[in-house]
């Protein structure tokens, strides 16, 4: 089951799943349920046009869906006798919907995230974490450079699994990697979720940069000290974090994709131009979907003050300060450059 309300994202991966449990038979069943948030386009339920069409035309418009997709409004049903749940929904929604499924999924089933956020804690909380607390389910990840609308068009990608159990590694790869969508395992799983978090925080950066009007030269350097800042971040509350791990898809190469496209860059470009509230930009430009990147910059920032240790952030500090606080997009540079 792929639980995503009705995210881009969701569909993206539903259409890779359901063509990879198509193509392997022997491993795994060829339906593929999509929960899909229930709402009414062109006076038509959403999951009916999806299952009659084979395309989501509300979020993925012009991409069409394997007919083993099948859309349920749901998501108690969309998830009763499922194997493997796979996550794709804003990160603040997971708690919620935990509670909603725990009675019904099944004994032995195991979770896999693309959910790139953390939990609000003045400690460190992974949501691969908080998964396997609320249902009792083993739960992986999957993060990488893989904007979903490109992944959808089929446009060459890569995505990193972070699995810590090695015999789940093998039918992750299965049910993921694809001719189009290239897929690697780590046994580094929660690096891989950090990585996937920490980069909308700088992507936040990278659009008030180009809301500036600043160049190459100024984005290279937001882009080189985030990466370091997630490196140290990553290393502090994961000492096992493994150096190699930020040189896959989910550590550099996503960072750079979304410094330079994704809805966190895009929405914080206008912020700075346009003068509108995040939330006000979040409801024009996202189409019902959420904003990421100065979530995750509030929670990171209450682990770090928690710590005592917000200076030896600044670039994580500055987009919590311009984000929450009122600070001119301009005091980025004050504090990089202290």
């Amino acid at each position: 089951a792929v639980v995503s309300t009705q995210s881009t994202g969701g569909s993206a991966i539903a259409k890779i799943v359901a063509s990879n449990t198509a193509r392997h038979p022997a491993v795994f069943q060829s339906q593929v349920r999509m929960w899909v948030f229930e709402e009414e386009v062109q006076g038509q339920k959403l999951s009916e046009i999806i299952n009659t069409t084979h395309e989501n035309v509300k979020y993925l418009p012009g991409i069409q869906l394997p007919t083993n997709v099948l859309a349920v409004p749901d998501v108690v049903e969309s998830v009763t006798d499922s194997d493997i749940l796979v996550w794709v929904l804003p990160h603040q929604f997971v708690k919620r919907i935990c509670h909603q499924i725990k009675s019904c999924v099944k004994p032995g089933a195991v979770s896999l995230s693309c959910i790139k956020g953390l939990q609000d804690s003045s400690e460190l909380a992974l949501i691969s974490t908080l998964i396997h607390q609320e249902l009792g389910t083993e739960c992986s990840v999957l993060m990488g450079a893989n904007i979903a609308n490109e992944v959808a068009k089929e446009e060459f990608s890569e995505a990193t699994i972070g699995c810590n159990d090695p015999g789940m590694c093998g039918t992750y790869q299965s049910l993921f990697n694809s001719p189009y969508f290239k897929t690697t395992t780590v046994q580094d799983s929660e690096t891989v979720e950090l990585c996937g978090a920490l980069k909308n925080i700088v992507a936040v950066a990278a659009g008030f940069v180009d809301g500036m009007g600043m160049g190459g030269n100024t984005k290279a350097a937001i882009i080189r000290l985030g990466m370091k800042e997630m490196i140290s971040f990553s290393k502090l509350y994961c000492p096992s974090s493994q150096e190699s791990t930020f040189f896959e898809s989910c550590g550099v190469a996503d960072l750079i994709t979304t410094c330079y496209g994704g809805r966190n860059r895009k929405v914080s470009e206008a912020f700075v131009r346009t003068g509108k509230t995040l939330d006000e930009l979040e409801a024009e430009m996202l189409g019902g979907q959420k904003l990421q990147g100065p979530m995750t910059a509030k929670e990171v920032f209450n682990v770090l003050e928690n710590r005592g240790i917000t200076k030896s952030y600044p670039l994580f500090r500055s987009v919590y300060e311009i984000c929450y606080e009122g600070r001119p997009p301009k005091s980025l540079f004050d504090n990089l450059a202290s």
